[in-house]
């Protein structure tokens, strides 16, 4: 099994610059991480089963508009 350490927050940010990033979000991609597209799922999280999610990052296609 292939393991990983990651990368430090300090890493990630350098990394980020070096692509030419302003605005970035960092997520937890640990085991419970969850990949659903059009409603499949496409990744394995560990465990035997889905968990419950407490937060989501959603895509929706169209043009940005700012709130007013």
């Amino acid at each position: 099994m292939t393991t990983s350490v990651g990368t430090t927050l300090d890493e990630t940010a350098a990394v980020a610059h070096a692509l030419g990033l302003t605005d970035a979000v960092n997520l937890d991609g640990g085991g419970s991480t969850t990949m659903s597209v059009e409603g499949a799922l496409v990744n394995h999280p560990s465990g035997t089963t889905e968990r419950a999610v407490g937060d989501a990052l959603v895509f929706v296609p169209g043009p940005y508009r700012p709130l007013e």
